[in-house]
């Protein structure tokens, strides 16, 4: 990343459809080379920013730099990127060839650098063989990868992927998903994809921007998104999360039912009601014979026990949770070696830099 300009530069981004908004004051800097995932629930702005930044929505306010120019107002005609959709939106009467040709020959290519390029994309894509087939003879993962080639042929400088993998099956999702990455890691092209599928994001992207409602909740690697979520939304959103009310005591102390934590500092005013977090795999059980009497450390009762195949999936209760429910996810060689079942008495424990408070959404 270092000190150089970023490939994309995009400022005050505001896009309104009537009077609804659905981009507010959106500002983001990706870098050249960089994969970036806008992840999201339905409705939350992911496909209008890209399309934004493709010139298909042009923005009501805000700038868009690429390579430092201004392209805020350039038609999509104008700008340099490629797009991969959903629908894979080829061309049905044409043949593979003709589809990934298309770009080309509009950009007045010879028709001996055509045909070096086409096979040189095909290859590429793992279809060398399939050139004279029509999209209707291929399967929906075959079809995606030549919609990837189109969107690659002309050597964008950027490329744009809107849910290109979410009509497909789970098989085919995640070989493809480790495609497109290496392809994109091979090539150095940069990169934003939108998707709402979280392990989509956590293993494709560089970084993930996480919106909710037009605007960004926050950006960050997968491992920060993941283990430091900057918000409640983003906690919630991304993977299983406990969440327990909670009151502020300290700066890293909470107060749940009867039974004070030490967390992750939090800055908030003692007495402020929220919520803490904690992640089911982060919920450590101790030995019997454990000698931790830290003040993270509480007894519970298994209420319930679900086989989830790699693991096992614990409903906890105490007295010192109040009404609340702890979920807490075991390994199957911890379940086994412990002999935990339901209706075992255990201690665990909640370590420090896994607990986090969050004031409560209002």
């Amino acid at each position: 990343m270092g000190d150089q300009s970023p490939f994309l530069k995009i400022r005050n981004l505001t896009k309104m459809f009537g009077t609804f908004t659905a981009l507010k004051d959106i500002s983001l800097d990706v870098d050249e080379g960089e994969f970036i995932c806008f992840l999201g629930p339905s409705g939350c702005g992911k496909t209008t920013f890209l399309r934004a930044i493709a010139g298909l929505d042009i923005q009501t306010s805000g700038s868009i730099e690429q390579a430092g120019k201004d392209i805020s107002p350039l038609p999509p005609a104008e700008r340099d990127f490629g797009i991969v959709f959903q629908s894979y939106a080829l061309f049905p009467n044409l043949t593979v060839f003709r589809n990934i040709a298309y770009g080309l020959e509009n950009a007045g290519r010879s028709k001996a650098e055509i045909r070096k390029r086409v096979a040189e994309l095909l290859d590429m894509v793992g279809l060398g063989d399939q050139a004279d087939k029509y999209p209707a003879q291929l399967s929906g993962g075959q079809q995606q990868r030549i919609a990837l080639a189109r969107a690659l042929a002309t050597s964008p400088g950027l490329l744009l992927l809107d849910e290109p993998l979410s009509a497909l099956d789970a098989k085919v999702r995640t070989f493809l998903r480790h495609e497109i990455k290496d392809l994109q890691d091979k090539l150095g092209i940069t990169t934003v994809m939108v998707t709402h599928d979280q392990e989509e994001a956590l293993t494709m992207a560089d970084r993930i921007v996480v919106m909710d409602h037009g605007t960004i909740e926050q950006v960050g690697t997968p491992l920060e998104i993941y283990r430091e979520p900057a918000t409640l939304f983003v906690a919630d959103f991304i993977g299983e999360m406990n969440q327990l009310a909670a009151i502020a005591d300290a700066k890293n102390h909470v107060t749940i039912g009867n039974h004070s934590f030490v967390c992750n500092e939090h800055n908030k005013e003692v007495g402020t009601r929220g919520v803490m977090t904690i992640r089911p795999e982060d919920v450590v059980p101790q030995p019997k014979n454990s000698k931790n009497k830290g003040s993270n450390v509480i007894t519970v009762t298994i209420k319930e026990m679900e086989f989830l195949g790699s693991f096992w999936r614990a409903t906890l209760i105490d007295k010192s949770l109040g009404q609340q429910e702890l979920v807490a996810d075991f390994s199957i060689n911890a379940v086994s070696r412990m002999s935990l079942d339901e209706g075992a008495v255990i201690k665990v424990d909640l370590p420090q830099q896994s607990l986090r408070f969050y004031e409560a959404r209002r």
